[in-house]
């Protein structure tokens, strides 16, 4: 079984170490880790240490490190461009699109959104996608976390479009995603249209930002579940999986 892995801010440099906080409370009171299990620390910044527990005590664990390593950003930067989706199907998107591999989730204020971020409540609702983000890193055993940006608005995305490879996914796409032309470097960005689809005046923007619009298949899918699907089928043939 795969160690689990357990996330810093800041990797001590020491051979060994002890998980406070947060973190070694769960492995010693939730996880109920015992001496000799061995464990993975990461900074969600490419940099991890593989341990083994040397001591349990009553608000963490003591490790010894046997080796460190760091994992290289894949050449192709996957990032997904997501409407708001209602309730919590959001952090259902940013949890399964983190497990699958995104490197950067955008929430996109898309003109048919139902959900809207506003003040206060815009603010807690891209904390929780960022908690998301780093638990579903550490559930899928990730080096990295993904970047979870501030609230785009649809000027914001076409300008982020102009900077990569970019794809929308759309209904009416006539072009399957599995032949969509794909970048080996920089950034090729998805968008992920809201419940009431894009609108006529977005996918102008979004072809003027000459982004290409596509198809997953015939099934039509939620909006919390399409970015999952879309990364699935381009971890393949970026070899991601391989």
């Amino acid at each position: 079984m795969t160690p689990p892995l357990f996330l810093l801010d800041h990797l001590p440099g020491a051979d060994s170490i002890v998980l406070a906080g947060d973190e070694g409370r769960h492995a010693a009171r939730v996880r109920r880790m015992v001496v000799g299990e061995p464990a993975l620390l990461g900074d969600g910044r490419g940099t991890l240490l593989d341990c083994r527990v040397t001591d349990v005590r009553t608000d963490g664990l003591l490790l010894d490190v046997r080796g460190r390593r760091h994992v290289e950003r894949p050449a192709v930067r996957l990032v997904v461009v997501q409407a708001l989706p209602k309730g919590d199907r959001a952090e259902l998107a940013v949890e399964m699109m983190t497990e699958l591999g995104v490197d950067e989730i955008v929430p996109w204020a898309a003109s048919r959104s139902v959900t809207q971020w506003q003040g206060e409540r815009g603010q807690k609702a891209l904390d929780r996608w960022r908690r998301t983000a780093r638990e579903a890193t550490k559930q899928s055993r990730r080096a990295w976390v993904p970047d979870i940006a501030d609230l785009a608005t649809t000027a914001h995305v076409a300008s982020r479009l102009h900077l990569g490879t970019g794809l929308v996914l759309h209904e009416a796409a006539t072009a399957p995603l599995g032949a969509a032309a794909l970048p080996t470097s920089g950034e090729l960005v998805l968008v992920v249209g809201p419940e009431g689809g894009i609108s006529d005046g977005e996918l102008t923007r979004f072809a003027d930002a000459h982004a290409s619009t596509v198809r997953l298949g015939a099934p039509v899918l939620r909006t919390s579940t399409a970015g999952a699907a879309a990364l699935a089928a381009l971890s393949v043939r970026l070899c991601r999986w391989a």
